[in-house]
């Protein structure tokens, strides 16, 4: 009986969450659209509408004994019912309160099958406090900066996951069935395996048609030789008139009738083969389309429009932007356009990271944009567009201040990802590039949010791993533009099929500008680099082998044959890269190489051709990328081995008045390598300083006699000093608190909430 209860209290807080995620959505969406309305007649319909849902959703959560999700609702309820009735005035600092409610209801529906934490119940309680609060009169909810009427309510621990609105409207309730995405995975699955068995069958096809062609090339010379049989028959018979044996013991009419029976059996045997080809071909045209049409069928079920992966977007940037202090719009276009849903789930991270980036570095603060002749509101404009009919480009773009190549450089050097020599010998466009290595930031200073050089880098890994690519264009105080091409479905691609020696490859089409034909002859050697003349332009020639790291063609090779190249335009480079033969263009399923080859260099994942060989799929980006790494090897670079011995000599002045948090801190350090010397606070800290050799100050900021942001000033203010890096570690989280810190001059921010060993050692790394 108990295990019973226990099964039925599953099913109906799981029935729960379904309804109580769709109306979070419908919340979200009302105060996202309340916030843009000036219509007081639209935005009365809206809060009716947020009432009732808010109302609706609380009589739910208590059905389930959820207090927690109860409390909240009701608290939401009480507002609107304000709203409506004229008691209580719209502001923005009271839509930040609500904004951050309904935050709290997600993160309390995520893990509504659980008992609350006592975070979660701080959280609520500040949630809660504060609705009631702007109810009493006690605060008005605008945005002041005195402490007497400031609402402070904790952030939640996470993003809100990216919601699906419902479309209202767009189904019919008897039209539709709810189905486990697991088990839509698994006949997606199989139904691509069944391209397999496509492929397979237009082999064999392909090999019957091989052996007919063969036969009757065969058939031919056997004719020939029939003939000649006859001949000396009829040449026998006339010389031997008397019909004498031959000596020889050659039984002739023996070998005649034999022949004449193979004559027989060779006409039926051609005949059979003839009609198994073209049952064959047959068969094989109507299992390619039953394929492609049960393959196409399945996409279609897992296929979603991009709107379904953006729709919590207007309200990401609406909350980073709030928190950055600017004033941005989201312009989205060609949002319908459907797409695997596995796409878009590993999508949402790479987006989430472009729209940080766009925020964080590109859109400028109202005051600059005035100063710039801009509006005062930047703009982000997402457009998904298809392209080739098989894949789709999704361009990220902002009208910020742009990318500065020098930063770019001097950032690369800085944190050891170039040689001084390389970074001043690289153009604009491939110093823009840089951007996508891991490390590379442009942030004055290091926080929580930005300035470790991590997001963009995940950003090409996460699209280049789904078989697309991404590029970039830059304009200096006009704003930049991230360019993302990705395949509709993962279940295939089309590629060229190219060998190296007995070795095979196929190179995805999506990114093959061309394959082009050359003598040796042709090759010349521009800055000691091989390259060909293409259409009037210099193309970058590389040999593929080298690249993979395989053995050369062997010698004795034809010199006056013609060679092969494919040739690449990807990450805004064109290189050509030479093969032995390019064989054909064909379809070939995808397949993962597994955990444990997650991540091989130039290697995208593998297929399977129809002959039942493995061949792996090249990735794109990774050839350009050590194509360009393979021509600058020979230029001096920072090796490994290097870098931890000097940092095994590197010296931290460790400042925090806590013995608890200065004695771990110390001993994650020295774990590190690193030589430690501790402070009690500022004063102790300057007073080492001046009697110390240090490389880098990590300090807390809240401590007696001197806290961390006056030490900051005191050590930029001294000469001797004011090179030095400073990371502040605190437990001081708001925006004002990071802002004091970047105009003090620290060079990172680290919020103890968010505390990290990694991070801490990645971010002293990076400034020393």
């Amino acid at each position: 009986m108990k295990e019973r209860n226990n099964d039925f209290q599953k099913k109906i807080l799981a029935t729960f969450q379904v309804e109580a995620t769709e109306r979070v959505k419908i919340v979200i969406d009302g105060l996202l659209r309340l916030e843009k309305s000036d219509d007081p007649a639209e935005q009365g319909q809206i809060v009716e509408a947020l009432f009732r849902e808010t109302h609706s959703l609380k009589g739910a959560a208590r059905a389930v004994s959820s207090s927690e999700i109860e409390r909240v609702c009701g608290s939401l309820e009480s507002i609107f019912s304000a709203l409506k009735k004229g008691q209580a005035k719209q502001s923005a600092g009271l839509l930040d309160i609500l904004h951050r409610a309904v935050d709290e209801l997600v993160h309390l529906l995520s893990s509504v099958s659980s008992p609350p934490s006592s975070k979660d119940l701080t959280k609520v309680n500040a949630v809660t406090d504060a609705l009631e609060k702007f109810l009493a009169g006690e605060v008005s909810g605008e945005r002041e900066t005195s402490s007497s009427s400031q609402l402070i309510i904790p952030a939640p621990d996470v993003a809100p996951e990216p919601v699906v609105l419902p479309e209202p409207g767009a189904f019919r309730p008897h039209e539709t069935v709810r189905v486990a995405v697991a088990k839509l995975d698994s006949l997606m699955l199989q139904a691509e395996e069944m391209v397999s068995l496509k492929l397979a069958a237009v082999q064999r096809t392909a090999d019957l048609q091989s052996s007919s062609h063969e036969f009757g090339s065969w058939k031919k010379k056997w004719a020939r030789v029939y003939s000649d049989v006859h001949a000396l028959q009829r040449s026998l018979e006339k010389n031997n008139r008397h019909g004498d044996r031959p000596q020889h013991g050659f039984d002739l009419p023996k070998f005649l009738d034999f022949m004449e029976s193979s004559a027989s059996f060779l006409r039926a045997f051609e005949q059979r083969l003839a009609d198994v080809t073209k049952t064959s071909l047959r068969d094989q045209r109507s299992i390619a389309l039953l394929v492609e049409s049960l393959l196409d069928d399945a996409k279609k079920a897992l296929m979603f429009p991009f709107s379904s992966l953006l729709e919590a977007f207007p309200k990401l940037v609406r909350d980073l932007a709030r928190d950055q202090k600017k004033e941005v719009e989201l312009v989205m276009s060609g949002v319908d356009i459907e797409i695997d849903r596995r796409i878009l789930e590993t999508l949402k991270d790479p987006l989430i990271h472009l729209m940080r980036n766009c925020i964080d570095h590109g859109i400028e603060p109202p005051e600059e944009r005035r100063r710039k002749g801009k509006s005062p509101r930047g703009t982000i404009t997402v457009s998904v567009s298809q392209k080739n009919g098989d894949k789709i480009e999704v361009s990220v773009s902002d009208d910020g201040v742009g990318i500065d190549p020098p930063k770019v450089r001097a950032a690369a050097v800085k944190n050891r990802i170039l040689a001084e020599s390389e970074a001043s010998g690289m153009t604009d466009d491939e110093a823009l590039l840089l951007i996508f290595q891991s490390g590379v930031s442009t942030s004055p200073m290091i926080t929580d949010v930005s300035g470790r050089g991590l997001g963009l880098a995940i950003v090409r890994e996460r699209v280049e791993n789904l078989g697309g690519h991404v590029s970039l264009e830059s304009v200096r105080g006009h704003g930049t533009t991230f360019r993302l091409v990705l395949p509709l479905t993962l279940a295939t691609v089309r590629g060229l099929l190219v060998t190296l020696d007995e070795h095979q490859f196929v190179v995805p089409a999506a990114g093959v500008e061309r394959v082009v034909r050359f003598h040796k002859e042709e090759v010349r050697t521009v800055e000691n680099r091989e390259t060909i003349s293409h259409n009037g332009q210099v193309i970058a020639l590389v040999q593929l082998s080298d690249i993979l790291g395989l053995p050369r063609r062997s010698k004795g090779e034809d010199s006056t044959k013609a060679l092969q190249a494919f040739l690449l335009n990807v990450l805004n480079r064109r290189i050509a890269f030479v093969v032995d033969v390019v064989l054909q263009e064909q379809e070939v399923l995808v397949k993962s190489l597994g955990p444990q080859l997650v991540r091989v260099r130039n290697i995208a994942g593998s297929t399977i051709l129809g002959s039942g060989k493995v061949v792996p799929i090249l990735n794109l980006a990774d050839l350009v990328m050590s194509a360009v790494r393979l021509a600058r090897s020979e230029q001096p670079r920072l090796t490994a081995e290097v870098t931890r011995e000097t940092e095994r000599r590197l010296s931290v002045l460790v400042v925090e008045d806590s013995i608890t948090a200065r004695t771990l801190l110390r001993s994650i350090l020295e774990t590190a390598g690193y030589t430690v010397t501790t402070a009690i606070d500022g004063i102790d800290a300057l007073t080492q300083l001046r009697t110390g050799d240090f490389n880098i100050v990590v300090s807390d900021v809240d401590m007696p006699r001197m806290n961390g942001f006056d030490l900051t000033t005191r050590i930029r203010a001294d000469k001797t000093f004011s090179e030095l890096p400073v990371v502040l570690v605190t437990a001081l989280e708001s925006r004002e608190d990071r802002e004091r810190g970047v105009d003090v001059g620290a060079n990172a921010y680290i919020v103890k909430s968010s505390f990290d060993q990694s991070n801490l050692l990645e971010t002293i790394r990076r400034l020393i």
